[in-house]
């Protein structure tokens, strides 16, 4: 593998759909697949969003299964949302209602990191709603986390249409309780949230006047996407920061330091186990957990690189450490990624929420077949199909349906069937995002617009506004705000003429 870095600042509290989506296993395949959607990590950005005394939490009793009729279809959950009223204009008014579509994470992560709601409602008087994902956070079926994940039978709960159902019951309820039937309702999302926000649109065009899906894959499913462009953005985004090209030498561990060329046989020959143990003072098992750990940085460097420059800051650790060292200057790379923990590589933690509700998306439906083609910097590792498959069938006694989420949701011609059939998306992306690949880069239609940043990262356009934006994010978010603006425009054109008969 090849590890370059950036350099790492106050970024990321987003980090995630789709670099959790890669679970690695045994050879060429994994169960997993990259994340891109919003994850906490307190060493790429203090926390500078503290949540508002406005913001009001409920909870609404949902049911378990909306597509079938048995006994235990009927059964019911806990589904937590908040709501802020502060900018509202009202129902009386049908003012707009900005909806936050909740993806593979906790609510908290998208109050924290999600600003572009409460920056912008005050210009439209919207009220603000942020729904939190079925088994994720505290709207957990059966009761507790561990009863909701015990086995497939309660986990095959868990998947983008029964969530995109959940959405509906709960946008429908409100607007119903707040008296507020002609309130336009524009529903917005991060990466996998960014994909159920598009897909919201067209599976509920009479609940959502229009969506902004921000960093949302949705074309990087059933081949759509040739399977290594992932990391054959990431290895141009760094390119100009390296020299040396990776030499394919099998059987061999390759990390990229920069400007600097390192190869491993094993990790008890050119470096012996016991050091690299002291020094990340975690334990390693084999050479893997290493270099899976370094790519994982790498690979968010790029993803998330936005505004922290993450991948400065670790080559400027590497060539700043005074030592010819190669372990040293690669621990130096870890820690300007890191911050200073006891334990960097393979820490005892538990498995997260995500973590483990992610697996099993990726192990059902959404199945993004991310692969290391010849011509990246990373040793060639192409997604297999087959492998996959088995790898998920061993882990959950459940086959992947890898054409499902193009059948249910379309895909394929996806720009030639939508300019006939959808209206009202707005597909943004940074093209420095890997996931920019499986993203919708060129305007549809007159209402299904690509708004798409040269040096933007993952759902950068959605993070809350700060006076260090630079002019094209600024200018990005405007162009975003107009066609919102836009839409509401002619809602409300075509609504006084409905009422006038």
């Amino acid at each position: 593998m090849i590890f370059a870095m950036d350099s790492l600042v106050e970024w990321l509290l987003f980090l995630v759909v789709f670099l959790s989506i890669s679970i690695s296993s045994s050879s060429a395949g994994r169960i997993g697949i990259p994340r891109g959607a919003a994850v906490l990590k307190k060493h790429h950005l203090p926390l500078k969003r503290a949540f508002s005394g406005d913001l009001h939490t409920y909870f609404y009793t949902q049911t378990l299964d909306h597509f079938n009729y048995k006994p235990e279809s009927y059964a019911t959950f806990q589904q937590r949302y908040v709501i802020n009223y502060k900018y509202w204009g009202g129902g009386a008014v049908s003012a707009p209602i900005f909806v936050c579509l909740g993806a593979e994470q906790a609510l908290e992560t998208d109050l924290q990191t999600i600003g572009f709601l409460d920056d912008n409602a005050a210009r439209f008087n919207a009220l603000i709603l942020y729904i939190e994902h079925r088994y994720y956070g505290e709207s957990v079926p059966f009761g507790s986390r561990e009863e909701a994940f015990r086995n497939a039978y309660r986990m095959g709960y868990l998947n983008s249409a029964q969530a995109l159902a959940d959405y509906a019951e709960i946008i429908a309820d409100i607007k119903n309780n707040l008296q507020a039937s002609h309130s336009p309702v524009i529903v917005i999302g991060a990466s996998y949230g960014g994909m159920l926000a598009s897909w919201f649109r067209l599976k509920y065009p009479h609940l959502a006047l229009g969506a902004l899906a921000s960093s949302a894959p949705v074309l990087y499913f059933d081949n759509i996407t040739p399977s290594d462009a992932f990391y054959s953005i990431i290895t141009k985004s760094f390119r100009v920061l390296i020299r040396n090209e990776r030499e394919l030498l099998p059987n061999y561990t390759k990390i990229m330091v920069c400007n600097r060329f390192i190869c491993f046989s094993t990790l008890g020959s050119f470096c012996p186990q016991l050091q690299i143990q002291n020094l990340l003072v975690c334990p390693l098992n084999s050479a893997s957990e290493l270099k899976k750990e370094l790519e994982s940085i790498y690979v968010e460097a790029s993803q998330f690189n936005q505004p922290a420059y993450l991948v400065n800051r670790v080559c400027a650790a590497i060539d700043e450490t005074q030592t010819d060292d190669i372990l040293f200057k690669i621990f130096a790379a870890v820690v300007a990624f890191n911050g200073n923990n006891r334990c960097y590589i393979n820490p005892p933690t538990p498995e997260s929420q995500t973590v483990t509700g992610w697996k099993w998306q990726t192990c059902s439906e959404m199945v993004i077949p991310i692969g290391v083609g010849e011509n990246t910097m990373f040793q060639p590792n192409p997604f297999d199909l087959n492998t996959f498959i088995n790898d998920c069938i061993r882990t959950y006694s459940v086959a992947p349906r890898p054409h499902w989420i193009t059948s249910y949701y379309g895909g394929n011609d996806f720009n030639f069937i939508l300019q006939k059939f959808g209206s009202n998306i707005i597909f943004s992306n940074g093209l420095r995002d890997p996931f920019s690949a499986g993203g919708v880069l060129e305007h549809i239609s007159k209402s299904i617009r690509a708004v798409t940043t040269t040096y933007g990262s993952h759902c950068l356009d959605l993070l809350p506004k700060s006076d260090n934006d630079p002019e094209w994010l600024t200018k990005q978010r405007n162009i975003e705000l107009r066609i919102i603006k836009g839409w509401l425009v002619t809602y409300y054109a075509d609504l006084k003429a409905f009422q006038k008969g």
